[in-house]
């Protein structure tokens, strides 16, 4: 493997600009996101929606903390073959609308201030540092790791450890989370890695992005089911006698420790 030796105007004018560029690219995403936000107006649909299926939730795990009677009865409510509240949304819950022009724009939105900015500057540092190799990361690599360090360097005899410009720019992107936080705060729209996982999450986080709506007629179906199923067992049960017992044991060890002592 060759070994390098980096002329020191490197670090002034390829590292450092491509780490400043990155750094505003985020502040400058981070607050055209906010002017581009939309006002949405609260959807009572969708606030029922999420409300109805926490409590059928909540009930299916914790119901084990209330009587059978208390538990049954909420299971009426929601389960109820005639009228129960998940049965009749099953029947009258709206087919996810994927024609919808805000769900659109709002995607429109999210690529135009997340993806573009990404192919202009990948494109501008691909084109202005081409070739160039910034630094080299303190531990030895195998070879596998060329294809990702390396990008835009093609030399067979360089050491895997060594990180070409493009290389440089994508860990920016990633490592600089924990400033963008500092800054922005937590929930903040520079972090392009948290952009991309919305855009790779699943359809009922993604609806919550302006993404892809759920189907909420199937979703209260597999929660009906769900809650169907639920065999009740108190955990209470005794509950007096338990803490007694326990209290017994606890004061009869007091007492045997006051006795030795």
């Amino acid at each position: 493997m060759a070994e390098l030796a980096l002329d020191p105007a490197i670090r002034l004018w390829v590292i450092l600009p491509i780490v400043l560029m990155t750094f505003l690219v985020g502040i400058i995403r981070h607050y055209v996101s906010l002017l581009l936000q939309s006002d949405s107006n609260t959807d009572l649909d969708k606030i029922s929606f999420s409300q109805a299926m926490m409590r059928s939730a909540m009930l299916r795990e914790n119901g084990r903390f209330i009587l059978r009677k208390s538990f049954e009865m909420r299971r009426h409510f929601f389960n109820n073959s005639e009228d129960g509240y998940l049965k009749e949304k099953q029947e009258s819950a709206p087919a996810p609308n994927m024609a919808d022009p805000t769900m659109m724009t709002e995607m429109m939105k999210g690529n135009f201030v997340n993806v573009l900015p990404m192919l202009v500057i990948g494109g501008w540092i691909n084109w202005t540092f081409s070739g160039f190799v910034t630094t080299k990361v303190p531990f030895p690599l195998t070879y596998r790791f060329k294809a990702m360090l390396q990008r835009g360097v093609e030399l067979t005899s360089l050491d895997a450890s060594w990180v070409s410009s493009a290389s440089w720019y994508f860990l920016n992107v990633f490592g600089l989370r924990s400033v963008y936080t500092l800054i922005l705060g937590q929930d903040n729209a520079a972090d392009q890695t948290r952009a991309i996982a919305e855009q790779m999450s699943a359809p009922t986080a993604a609806a919550s992005a302006g993404g892809m709506p759920p189907d909420q007629k199937k979703a209260f179906k597999a929660e009906w089911e769900a809650l169907e199923i639920v065999n009740h067992k108190w955990s209470l049960q005794d509950i007096e006698e338990t803490l007694i017992a326990n209290s017994t044991i606890k004061n009869t060890k007091k007492e045997r420790k006051n006795k030795d002592e």
